[in-house]
């Protein structure tokens, strides 16, 4: 079985389009491409209560959750909003990742 895609990678910068956290921009973390989830930096805000161990001090802790991939879009920054991913092969055969309204390459 193939595994799923997921159109963000790490480290780029999306944009929530919906939810609690709509509007908001942040950076992706962590893709977990299984799950069809991503993790950005400073959404979805959940606090989690840990107990102390030797690496943490314990006590409440407020840390990114995952949220559904299909609710970021990638931001351009050539256009100055989110925008679709369409993909385009070059001459040498390698695939690379463009704006679908600007057709500025992403990667």
């Amino acid at each position: 079985m193939t595994r799923p895609k997921v159109h963000v990678k790490k480290g780029d910068t999306v944009v929530v389009i919906s939810g609690k956290d709509a509007g908001k921009r942040g950076k992706v973390l962590q893709v977990i491409p299984d799950k069809q989830r991503v993790v950005v930096e400073g959404v979805n805000i959940v606090k989690r209560h840990m107990r102390p161990t030797p690496k943490i001090k314990g006590g409440i802790i407020e840390k990114e959750a995952p949220l559904a991939s299909s609710k970021v879009m990638l931001y351009c920054e050539k256009c100055d909003r989110p925008v679709r991913v369409g993909r385009r092969i070059l001459a040498d055969g390698t695939k690379m990742r463009v704006c679908k309204k600007c057709g500025e390459a992403i990667d």
